[in-house]
C-alpha cells in the first residue's frame, strides 16, 4: 500500500523488455535507422497531450525528480528565490533546501501552511509570495490529501513575474482522470511528475504545459543534452501504452481510487486511529495519512510488514494498487479492520498475514487496462 508505487498492466511490461530497451535515437539524428524510434516519441507526446489536455509535452525527463531539475534549471538563476511545501509539511525533499536547490544556489523558502487543513495557508502564502518575490512558486507535495489552492494564488504569483508549477508526481494518474484538480486550467504555467504512482506507467517523468510557447522552448533546450541523453525509449513506449489505458479508462480508475481512499480513511477513524486531514473529510486524493511522529512511523511500518501489509514511515497508505487490482469500498474496510488488529488489538501479526494473504489473493487481475 505505498502510496508512491503502482502496477503496470502487462502491456506496459511487455514494452519495457522489448527491443527498444537496447536502442538510442537522438534530436540531432546521429544515429541512422531511428525514424520509428522518433515516430514512438511523437507519438507518446501527442497522447499526453490529449490526456491531460495540454498544447505541449516532454517525455523524456527519467523521473520526477529529473523534471524538477529540468525546470529550475530553465527557470530559476543562481541564487533566485524557489517557493515549495517544505519538508517538514509534507514537501517533496528534492526541491527543498537539502535538494537540487542547493546543489544548484536557489535559495528555497516554505509555503506557509496550515496543519489543521493539511494545506497551503492561502492568506499568509499570499503575504509571503508578495515578500519575497521568489522566480518559481511549486505547487504540489509528497504528503497531499487535498487540492492545493492555484487557483486562489496563481495570479499573485503572476503579477509579480513568477513561475507556477505544479509538481503533480503523486496525483498525477487523479489529474488525468479528471478527479483531483486541473492545475493547467487554474493557472499553473507547467504540470510535471512521476508516471508511476497514483498514474499506473512505467517509472519515469513527464512534463506538460498550455498555451506558454516561450517557456515550453526554454524547457526543451534543458532537456537534451544537458539534463537527459538517453531517455529509455523502451519506457516510453511503455508510457504510451499507460496514456492509452488512462485514456480510456482514467476517469473510472481515479473515481475509484478517491472512493477507496475515503472509506479506507473513515473506517480507520471509525477504528481509533488519529488521521490527518480529519475537519475536511481526511482525504481526496490517493493518500490516507496516519497522524504518528517520525519514531512511531517506524515502528507502525514495520509491525504492519510483519502482517504481510506493507506502507510507508509516513505512515502514507495508498489505494491506488489495490484499485487497480479490483478493491472496492467493501475490501478497505477488511483492510482497516486488518490494520487494527495489528495496531489497535496487538493481535499476533504473524496470524494477521494469513488473513492478509488470504484476502489478497482474491484479487490476482490487473484492471483498468
Amino acid at each position: 500500500m505505498i502510496a508512491s508505487e503502482n502496477f503496470s498492466s502487462d502491456a506496459v511490461r511487455s514494452m519495457l523488455s522489448c527491443d527498444l530497451s537496447n536502442r538510442y535515437t537522438s534530436p540531432a539524428h546521429f544515429y541512422m535507422g531511428t525514424k520509428y524510434i522518433d515516430q514512438i516519441q511523437i507519438e507518446t507526446e501527442n497522447l499526453a497531450k490529449d490526456v491531460f489536455d495540454a498544447d505541449f509535452a516532454e517525455v523524456r525527463p527519467l523521473s520526477g525528480h529529473i523534471a524538477d531539475i529540468i525546470i529550475l534549471t530553465a527557470f530559476a538563476d543562481r541564487g533566485e528565490t524557489i517557493m515549495s511545501v517544505d519538508q517538514i509539511n509534507g514537501g517533496y525533499p528534492g526541491i527543498s533546501e537539502v535538494g537540487y536547490p542547493m546543489v544548484c544556489g536557489l535559495r528555497f523558502v516554505g509555503l506557509p501552511f496550515n496543519k489543521r487543513i493539511f494545506n497551503i495557508d492561502v492568506e499568509k502564502a499570499a503575504f509571503a509570495i508578495k515578500q519575497e518575490r521568489p522566480r518559481i512558486v511549486i505547487f504540489g507535495a509528497s504528503l497531499i490529501l487535498f487540492p492545493h489552492p492555484v487557483r486562489e494564488l496563481s495570479k499573485i504569483c503572476h503579477d509579480i513575474g513568477s513561475t507556477v508549477v505544479y509538481d503533480g508526481s503523486h496525483v498525477l494518474g487523479l489529474i488525468a482522470g479528471h478527479q483531483f484538480q486541473d492545475p493547467l486550467r487554474e493557472g499553473a504555467d507547467v504540470l510535471i511528475g512521476s508516471t508511476h504512482k497514483s498514474f499506473f506507467g512505467p517509472q519515469g517523468g513527464i512534463i506538460l504545459s498550455n498555451g506558454h510557447m516561450e517557456k515550453c522552448q526554454k524547457i526543451r533546450m534543458q532537456v537534451h543534452p544537458a539534463i537527459v541523453d538517453n531517455a529509455h525509449w523502451n519506457r516510453i513506449a511503455a508510457l504510451y501504452v499507460a496514456l492509452s489505458e488512462s485514456r480510456k479508462f482514467g476517469r473510472r480508475y481515479a473515481s475509484q481510487v478517491v472512493r477507496n481512499s475515503k472509506t479506507l480513511a473513515c473506517a480507520l477513524d471509525d477504528r481509533g486511529f488519529k488521521l490527518l486531514g480529519t475537519e475536511l473529510g481526511f482525504t481526496e486524493s490517493h493518500q490516507t495519512i496516519v497522524d504518528v511522529t517520525p519514531e512511531e512511523g517506524v515502528r507502525v511500518a514495520q509491525k504492519l510488514e510483519n502482517a504481510n501489509i506493507i506502507v510507508d514511515v509516513g505512515v502514507r497508505i495508498g489505494t491506488s494498487e489495490e484499485t487497480r487490482r479490483g478493491m472496492k469500498e467493501n475490501e478497505m474496510e477488511q483492510i482497516a479492520e486488518l490494520i487494527a488488529r495489528v495496531l489497535i488489538s496487538n493481535e499476533n501479526p504473524k496470524k494477521v498475514a494469513k488473513d492478509v494473504l488470504k484476502l489478497r489473493k482474491e484479487f490476482n487481475d490487473i484492471g483498468y487496462c
